[in-house]
């Protein structure tokens, strides 16, 4: 396992974290047994970062991760965001949704505290009301660090330029088939010393040739003229772009944390596999950059 410094934070991570999304269901079905053991291994593999949210399950990843970290707590750097797109972002709506997770995650702290998928409310009530909630609880010593999440940039970026976030994550912004994040994001997160995490880094399954359920045919049409320009990286079929894909984020040093979006044990230990410091042959790289230079994929 590779380990780095997250931003300005100072806190050691592991460059593969382990995403909650998958693991109450939200891509399908999963045993819950399955998950606890998948946790505990890779947690024992060096594995030192999980990162999930109310939305995942309603909940029930927060609960599973929970009961996974039981007695394992202190070695392991725990987020989580605020709220669920479905709900309004006030500041007692906030407070209330993180004293849940703590509940959730039976612990008295969380290290870092995302404001969850922003696209989805105004941003005068984010910096008003959730940003001074999240401020509140960090004096409370309840979260640590502060951190925002969107996949929409230009947001992400006027965020950023509050300076009031110590995180950002994006999803589906730094990827084979998408890595718009490379452009302006990155190069200011780094300046800036913030913690950057990639989330999605296999596209919504795209890129495993296992689209998420929920995916519009239109983003899929459009993923398949992507994915054919990228069928040099192939090395197995099917699923032969998993391994790119993740060496490409992995091996990106301005990014901190890659999500593995692991349910099972195998799926954990083949992602495991790449975590060997080993990113694309470098004119692989560069022709991987030329591809949809500036093009969003949803």
């Amino acid at each position: 396992m590779e380990y780095t410094i997250f931003g300005k934070t100072g806190l050691k991570v592991s460059k593969l974290g382990l995403g909650g999304a998958p693991l109450a269901g939200d891509f399908g079905k999963t045993d819950e047994d399955e998950v606890q053991r998948m946790i505990h291994e890779a947690l024992d593999a060096g594995i030192n970062f999980i990162d999930t949210a109310p939305k995942y399950g309603f909940g029930e990843s927060e609960r599973r991760i929970g009961q996974a970290l039981v007695g394992r707590r202190d070695k392991v750097v725990l987020t989580t965001k605020a709220i669920r797109s479905d709900l309004t972002y006030d500041y007692k709506s906030t407070i209330q949704s993180v004293e849940d997770s703590l509940r959730r995650l039976q612990t008295d702290w969380i290290d870092l505290l995302q404001i969850h998928d922003v696209e989805t409310q105004p941003y005068e009530l984010v910096v008003n009301e959730t940003l001074p909630a999240l401020e509140k609880l960090r004096q409370d010593g309840k979260i640590r660090y502060i951190g925002v999440s969107t996949r929409v940039l230009p947001l992400m970026m006027r965020y950023m330029k509050t300076e009031r976030f110590d995180a950002i994550q994006f999803y589906a912004r730094y990827m084979l088939a998408d890595h718009t994040a490379k452009d302006e994001i990155l190069p200011l997160a780094k300046e800036m010393g913030l913690g950057v995490i990639n989330g999605s880094v296999l596209g919504m399954g795209i890129l495993a040739d296992s689209p998420a359920p929920f995916l519009e045919q239109e983003i899929l049409d459009r993923a398949k003229e992507r994915l054919e320009k990228l069928s040099f990286l192939r090395k197995t079929e099917p699923k032969g772009l998993i391994e790119p894909g993740m060496r490409f984020s992995l091996s990106q040093p301005d990014i901190h944390v890659s999500l593995t979006g692991a349910d099972t044990t195998a799926v954990l230990r083949t992602n495991l596999s790449f975590c060997d410091g080993q990113g694309l042959d470098p004119e692989d790289q560069r022709k991987v950059y030329q591809l949809f230079q500036g093009q969003t994929l949803f």
